[in-house]
């Protein structure tokens, strides 16, 4: 059975980002936009006091696209932390169904149709190290790491990956929760959410040293997976890390960073009327995409090479103007 596709979206950022989603997976998989489910935060229960809902016109353009609305209530996260987002809106797909989540800041590149996604859970891949940030004298990554999978009862030596050296943090399972798939929504998502929960809520003492947030998430998903039977995703994923997929988390680390043929497809995918009107209402795809600025101004102040790690990209964008949060 092929899976669901899950996005949270809402007000602001994140509804051009998903139009981009929906119209990026028409383009290129055009033959799973029946499957596109975009979850909506209720502007009550964590949410309440915030304008969550989307624009009648992008819900309009959303639906005309495939995808399919569904509202949910997060009661645990909501703007104390956005990324829970993506924990409690999993209830609301299908049970019983493969699904795979992603960020909305995701450009579906190839045909995602042809992926033979199976029932082993998995997640992504790019990511850096990130999380733990072990303090001088301990404990170190092997140490912060097994009081997770202690505090749930897992095997952690199973985890490990042991062509790297210990404590290299390449070690560890961790995932960029960019995308994740698995067999079963209600019970991947009853299990992240009650995990990520004990874990903010009575971190064990080895976390004494290290920030929740914004990592909470990327913590307990490996946890999740692993319990689940699944892992890092193997050579028939590949293509969510890369060929198939783009989580180029903001337009201007788009323009900076991906190869032409990303941006040749991106603007392609942009450029009906319909997607064309409500898009430029947003400034960083109005500058960037429509007027042509990504590719003439933005993309040159990297044509002598792209620093290795992300944050200076973040920093040199930052300076020359070409940033939106």
């Amino acid at each position: 059975m092929a899976p669901n596709l899950l996005i949270v979206a809402q007000a602001g950022r994140l509804e051009f980002q998903a139009i981009i989603f929906a119209a990026s997976l028409r383009h290129s998989a055009p033959g799973f936009t029946d499957r596109l489910i975009v979850a909506e935060p209720r502007p009550d229960g964590a949410w309440a006091g915030h304008d969550t809902l989307m624009a009648d016109d992008s819900r309009a353009l959303l639906e005309s696209l495939g995808a399919r609305i569904t509202p949910f209530t997060a009661r645990h996260f909501g703007a104390a932390y956005p990324y829970g987002n993506k924990i409690e809106a999993l209830p609301v797909l299908p049970a019983d169904e493969p699904f795979v989540f992603f960020d909305t800041d995701t450009l579906i590149t190839g045909p995602l149709d042809r992926v033979p996604f199976g029932t082993r859970p998995s997640a992504f891949m790019r990511r850096e190290g990130t999380w733990p940030q072990p303090p001088l004298y301990g404990p170190g990554h092997a140490a912060i790491w097994k009081s997770l999978y202690d505090r749930f009862g897992l095997d952690f030596a199973s985890s490990l990956d042991l062509s790297r050296p210990d404590e290299h943090w390449e070690r560890y399972l961790y995932f960029n929760a960019g995308w994740f798939c698995g067999p079963d929504p209600k019970v991947f998502g009853r299990r992240f959410l009650d995990w990520a929960l004990s874990v903010r809520g009575d971190p064990p003492d080895e976390l004494a040293c290290q920030s929740l947030d914004p990592w909470l998430d990327q913590v307990v998903l490996p946890l999740v997976i692993h319990s689940l039977g699944g892992g890092r995703p193997g050579s028939d994923l590949a293509g969510l890390d890369g060929g198939v997929t783009c989580h180029y988390r903001n337009l201007p680390l788009l323009y900076a960073r991906e190869s032409d043929a990303v941006l040749a497809l991106l603007e392609a995918a942009v450029a009906p009327n319909r997607i064309k009107k409500r898009l430029r209402d947003w400034e960083p795809a109005r500058k960037l995409v429509y007027q042509g600025k990504g590719r003439d101004k933005l993309r040159p102040l990297f044509a002598g090479g792209l620093p290795l790690r992300e944050k200076p990209i973040r920093q040199a964008l930052k300076k020359h103007g070409w940033w939106w949060d």
